[in-house]
């Protein structure tokens, strides 16, 4: 998965999560996307791969 890819899987995800509960603000959306890319940052660090290769071994998890 590239990740502009990934980029466009998450505005899905943002969209579908305000639909879905729409109490949530663009603060709270823009707070899940640092996150998010805290994780990625760590689970790189972790697994000692790049960027790419990182959304790819989460892209085929699911």
């Amino acid at each position: 998965m590239t990740e502009k890819k990934a980029d466009g899987s998450w505005e899905k995800s943002k969209s579908k999560l305000k639909q879905k509960f729409a109490d949530l603000t663009n603060n709270d959306q823009m707070l899940l996307e640092r996150k998010k890319e805290a994780i990625l940052a760590r689970l790189q660090l972790k697994l000692g791969t790049t960027k790419e290769e990182t959304l790819k071994i989460i892209s085929g998890l699911f």
